[in-house]
């Protein structure tokens, strides 16, 4: 028999399905397909609460989809992620969390940022829009206006925790009517 080294028998493996060697955009995710949090462009993220789970989404597209005052996205023992929509005109109301340090992230709009050591006096304000950030120590007043003439959407991060698990509120009102026995520190 003629033998051709070019051609010797040589073991043969597939790493096409192993994510280390080869990752395709179509292969993000694929164990799950109906999985709402992975990208894509024309599906709508499920908004809830998903708890203490794992979760991988698409935040600036989830942001602007929410049309709700405020929707708990994510509620962990150490952190809590929320979505907020703020009307034209509207503000997400003078507050203060005396425990917790909150992060506001704009995606959409324009708005008025106000902080100060009491809530007479809001001496730090900033005009915010897209891709602007609004670091809120523990213990400070502060209030979010819009501007704008679009609603302002935006997410927050409170840690430790600043909302009861799930919590959707439709409009403002809800929110203020919600958290009136809620001992969160708003006020």
């Amino acid at each position: 028999m003629y033998y051709i080294p070019y051609y010797g028998n040589v073991p043969m493996y597939n790493y096409g399905d192993q994510l280390v060697y080869w990752t395709l955009p179509n292969q993000i995710g694929y164990a799950n397909r109906a999985d709402p949090s992975r990208f894509s462009n024309d599906e709508s993220i499920v908004l809830k609460d998903y708890g203490t789970l794992p979760l991988v989404i698409n935040l600036e597209k989830a942001a602007k989809q929410n049309d709700n005052y405020r929707t708990t996205l994510w509620t962990g023992n150490k952190l809590q992620l929320t979505l907020m929509s703020i009307n034209v005109g509207e503000d997400i109301g003078l507050e203060i969390h005396p425990n917790v340090d909150q992060f506001l992230y704009i995606e959409q709009g324009e708005g008025l940022a106000q902080m100060g050591p009491s809530k007479n006096n809001l001496n730090y304000e900033r005009m915010v829009q897209d891709d602007y950030a609004v670091i809120v120590p523990a213990g400070t007043w502060h209030n979010v206006t819009n501007t704008g003439s679009v609603p302002l959407k935006l997410y927050s991060i409170y840690a430790p925790p600043n909302h009861p698990f799930g919590t959707v509120h439709v409009t403002k009102a809800d929110a203020m009517t919600s958290e009136a026995g809620y001992g969160s520190g708003n006020q």
